[in-house]
């Protein structure tokens, strides 16, 4: 009988595998989702708006820019797989109709490779008895192309959701402002969640990058804290000069 200790770790494990397949979606996602909005927050405030059209401002960002980043994620994925099945079938049809220069394509790429001799054409012997793997051979060595084995559906709906989501965390104080009096200026309660936000964000993308997570929790604050301060300076700069 299956022990169930061990089914469950498991799909635990299938499903942690599925979701670092999409790690980076989900980091890059919350980044720019993070980013936009509060860069759309201190612009606001710059520009002395009420919590009102902070809050539409903010809103309107969420779904609008988060929309524009999931359809571009998906169009990458997608062209992409229609790229690789483009020159896939020009391949098959070269291995059927042209399979002395193909052939001679792949003796070159293995010569290249420090094959020669009796061994060489052993390896080229076996490759070429095989259709699949001549073909794969052709796809990655010839062309440097592999198959793109992430789905364009949910590469579009993680850029999106973790866009969403990481995003709104600039707007949570004003929500809370918006309902009632916090005793605090929301903008500055603003500031916490979002550094709180970056440093949580910077963490997870040690795990895309393979930097040092001090390192990469650095470069997220400081881009965040950058597109901030120009937004708003910029938001001050208009309300100043405007009216």
């Amino acid at each position: 009988m299956e022990n169930p200790v061990l089914e469950n770790w498991h799909s635990k494990s299938s499903l942690m595998l599925k979701f670092e397949k999409y790690l980076p979606e989900v980091v890059y996602g919350s980044i720019d989702g993070i980013v936009t909005t509060f860069a759309v927050v201190a612009g606001s405030v710059g520009a002395d708006l009420s919590i009102n059209i902070i809050l539409i401002l903010g809103m309107s960002n969420l779904l609008a820019d988060g929309l524009s980043m999931s359809i571009g994620s998906y169009l990458s994925r997608k062209a992409e797989q229609d790229n690789y099945k483009k020159h896939l079938r020009i391949e098959e049809w070269e291995i059927e109709n042209m399979p002395d220069t193909e052939r001679q394509e792949i003796i070159e790429i293995y010569k290249a490779k420090g094959f020669s001799g009796q061994e060489l054409e052993m390896v080229v012997n076996r490759i070429t008895s095989d259709k699949q793997v001549w073909l794969d051979i052709m796809m990655k060595d010839e062309l440097g192309l592999t198959p793109e084995k992430k789905s364009p559906y949910r590469s579009g709906l993680s850029t999106f959701l973790s866009f969403v989501v990481a995003g709104a965390i600039p707007l949570v104080a004003y929500v809370f402002a918006y309902s009632g009096d916090l005793g605090i200026n929301p903008f500055f309660l603003s500031v916490g969640f979002t550094l709180l936000a970056f440093v949580f964000i910077g963490y997870i993308k040690t795990y895309v990058t393979n930097i040092g997570f001090l390192r990469s929790i650095l470069e997220t604050v400081i881009l965040g804290t950058t597109a901030a301060t120009a937004a708003y300076l910029l938001g001050d700069y208009l309300e100043k000069m405007l009216m």
